[in-house]
């Protein structure tokens, strides 16, 4: 099966990192690592909420780097309620998006949607619109 929809993101709350790990200074580079929370709302195919967790590395002068989110989705996907996690990840160049990477989490369906998985891709619009596609299994 296949759904697409559409989200805007409605909460982005950055976190602060330790300094240090361990004892050991964090190594200072030039696409340093941040952490921030997100909450997302989806319309579409999938329609509901996802709390994301969001780590990314950001060269501020080139806009290079790659990021990866872990996701809790809550709604409906087909008309059927439940909840599912996801993954996805990417690099840039300051333009592009490259070495996508985009999964359900296993066994973290429930509801309507447990045993969900799946694979799936974001893309962004010239306009700024956020799009998600799943291609998704769920069992009879």
């Amino acid at each position: 099966m296949r759904a697409a929809a559409t989200f805007t993101v409605s909460d982005w709350t950055p976190l602060d990192l330790p300094r240090a790990v361990g004892g050991v200074g964090i190594p200072e580079t030039a696409a340093p690592a941040g952490v921030a929370a997100m909450v997302k709302t989806f319309a579409g195919d999938f329609a509901g909420r996802s709390v994301t967790w969001f780590v990314g590395g950001l060269n501020t002068t080139s806009g290079a780097g790659t990021y990866v989110a872990v996701e809790s989705f809550e709604g409906t996907l087909g008309g059927r309620p439940g909840t599912f996690g996801f993954v996805h990840a990417a690099s840039t160049h300051g333009s592009d998006r490259y070495d996508e990477y985009f999964t359900v989490v296993p066994d973290s369906g429930t509801g309507a949607l447990a045993g969900i998985t799946g694979q799936g891709s974001l893309a962004i619009d010239e306009d700024g619109t956020h799009r998600v596609e799943l291609e998704y299994l769920l069992p009879q």
